[in-house]
């Protein structure tokens, strides 16, 4: 082959290169990722601030369970509420959010008819939301310790002690609060280190006794009467239990722990009074798990 056909070879595969550069090719179909449950139920509360119409869509409209008792049933009870919003709207931000299995749980900062405290449970079928419970209270000032009804970690680790930490839960309620078996309480607790959230609560075993001492000379109480629920995702659990307060009032309990080696290491919770029956706007109850 001479020089000119060699030349002539390599212009016409540097056109054609240049060729298949300069096409255009086709747009990427963009792929939509699902949502988990728990992003779905987190999406679904911060929508009552940030005014978004696709959460609504993650509720059955033709299922919708309602346990907050303030709310009518149904999805119709719960636009009602979302309807009549005061003045500069509602706030919902959640600060920790998990899963497991059907439900989706979490603890959010709500400015809802004023500042609350607040902890969610939604229950899904067919990756539709399908029922709710919550559990509110007012936000209040730092306790003993400093510490306040929100801060702490949000880190979740050790998803496959999710069961073992949800057992360890399930027995401290049970043996030590329902029970009464105070002796056993560092079997669930860590004696060292414990975080409390609680807002009259200093951190310490120390600090839950002395709360405990002060509730009982104001002839105050804190009784435990049934566990309905336990939840877990990792190193946090939830429980909901059902008992007294104060002077007696009949509330929920509603009780979030972080655990590490097998113990529990940190506390936040919200205890809501339950209405009588007569002023309640559903008629499926507080619990109903």
């Amino acid at each position: 082959m001479n020089k000119t056909s060699s030349f002539g070879l390599f212009v016409l595969a540097i056109l054609i290169i240049s060729c298949n550069s300069n096409k255009v090719s086709p747009p990427k179909k963009e792929v939509k990722m699902e949502l988990t449950k728990k992003e779905k139920a987190a999406a679904l509360i911060e929508s009552i601030e940030n005014g978004s119409q696709e959460p609504t869509g993650y509720i059955n409209p033709n299922k919708y369970i309602q346990h907050n008792l303030d709310v009518a049933d149904g999805l119709q009870g719960f636009g009602a509420v979302l309807s009549n919003p005061p003045a500069g709207g509602f706030k919902a931000k959640v600060l920790r959010s998990f899963q497991d299995g059907n439900y989706a749980f979490s603890h959010t900062k709500y400015d809802f008819f004023g500042p609350k405290s607040g902890f969610d449970i939604f229950r899904f079928e067919d990756d539709k939301i399908v029922e709710h419970w919550d559990n509110l209270s007012a936000i209040t000032p730092p306790n003993p310790s400093n510490r306040t009804q929100f801060d702490g970690t949000t880190v979740i680790v050790d998803k496959d002690k999710t069961a073992v930490n949800k057992t360890v839960v399930e027995g401290f309620i049970t043996n030590v609060l329902l029970n009464g078996q105070m002796d056993k309480v560092t079997s669930y607790i860590n004696p060292n280190k414990y975080l409390q959230h609680n807002s009259s609560v200093a951190d310490g075993l120390d600090g839950f006794g002395a709360a405990m001492k002060n509730m009982a000379d104001n002839g105050l109480v804190m009784e435990y009467h049934k566990l309905h629920k336990v939840l877990g995702e990792g190193n946090f659990v939830l429980s909901v239990s059902e008992g007294k307060f104060g002077k007696g009032d009949h509330v929920a309990y509603y009780d979030l722990f972080r655990l590490e080696d097998g113990l529990i290491v940190e506390h936040w919770d919200v205890i809501q009074t339950i209405p009588a029956k007569s002023d309640w706007k559903n008629t499926n109850g507080k619990f109903g798990f």
